[in-house]
């Protein structure tokens, strides 16, 4: 069920955040580059997890799959959470009363922060495609780490990198965010008496001015499932630092395991939710547009339909 609706609503998003409404947008090229990130993860963690069911996961018994599969599962988390960071910063500079700062929310600004994550994630979890190992007994899983300490290492940069720190920055720049919006509404007000001369600059940047705050919507309810899914996880990552297998009884690591698997599935059901969040909380300009390319995609069949029966007819 994860995957079937974290595969459809990230591609789903893939393809509305390319149209050209939202090329310009900084926030949303985030957006768009976090959710192919979110696929890129679906696609490679959750049908190994799904095999094992059947006991046909293939990273328990091969070492390089094990490797591949690991490395990437929590790179891409790492990059697509570092992504909603730096959107969460670039909301807080397009607010901003200091004009220096607005102009630093840009599409240039934005492609160096998506390469800061990319560089950011593959330093935190390159460890993995040496350390991780397949035909691992008394863990959670087969394929993990082969000592204890590329295990603490691991747990410790998915508590910090990829979860404490990136929540952390949201929080205060969220907060931040608040507050520039308070400020701009006052000044706002305190300029009212003079918004009939500028009539006409008001008109034609409207429909940004609507975006944003639609984007900046999306984010915010973005941010609270992210820190609601990702706290437990991160609680589960120090616990099994403190305590790690092995260390208590037999129940204790019967107890830990089933708290891992919940926390795998807490990670997928994050990289999965980004579409139903955005469509739900996004006012009427993220569904008018998935509305819109249904219907071009309607018309496009029909005209092909039409077509291949015309061809067909002819012979």
């Amino acid at each position: 069920m994860i995957f079937v609706f974290g595969v459809t609503g990230n591609i789903l998003n893939c393809l509305l955040l390319s149209e050209r409404k939202f090329r310009s947008n900084p926030c949303a090229l985030l957006f768009l580059v976090s959710s192919f990130v979110d696929l890129i993860s679906i696609l490679v963690g959750l049908p190994t997890r799904i095999l094992a069911g059947w006991q046909l996961d293939p990273t328990t018994t091969i070492t390089w799959l094990c490797r591949c599969r690991a490395f990437l599962v929590f790179s891409t988390r790492t990059m697509a959470t570092w992504l909603i960071v730096f959107a969460t910063v670039d909301r807080w500079l397009l607010l901003s009363t200091d004009i220096h700062r607005r102009q630093l929310s840009s599409i240039k600004h934005t492609k160096i922060q998506i390469i800061i994550s990319f560089i950011l994630s593959i330093l935190s979890y390159g460890h993995m495609l040496r350390c991780y190992e397949a035909n691992i007994v008394d863990q959670p899983l087969k394929c993990y780490g082969n000592t204890n300490v590329c295990r603490l290492v691991t747990d410790l940069m998915y508590a910090s990198i990829t979860i404490v720190i990136p929540l952390t920055i949201m929080i205060i720049f969220g907060l931040m965010t608040i507050s520039n919006v308070r400020h701009v509404h006052m000044r706002i007000q305190q300029g009212i008496n003079t918004l009939d001369n500028h009539a006409h600059m008001g008109q034609k940047n409207h429909h940004g001015r609507k975006m944003n705050n639609h984007l900046l919507r999306m984010l915010f309810v973005q941010v609270v499932f992210v820190i609601i899914l990702c706290v437990p996880q991160a609680i589960q990552k120090i616990y099994i630092t403190v305590r790690p297998f092995g260390s208590g009884s037999e129940a204790e690591d019967a107890m830990k395991t089933f708290l891992y698997n919940i926390e795998l599935l807490l990670a997928f059901i994050a990289s999965g939710m980004p579409f139903y969040i955005y469509t739900l909380s996004s006012g009427n300009i993220f569904r008018k547009t998935l509305i819109n390319m249904i219907r071009n995609l309607n018309n496009k069949w029909i005209m092909y339909i039409l077509q291949l029966h015309r061809v067909l007819s002819l012979r």
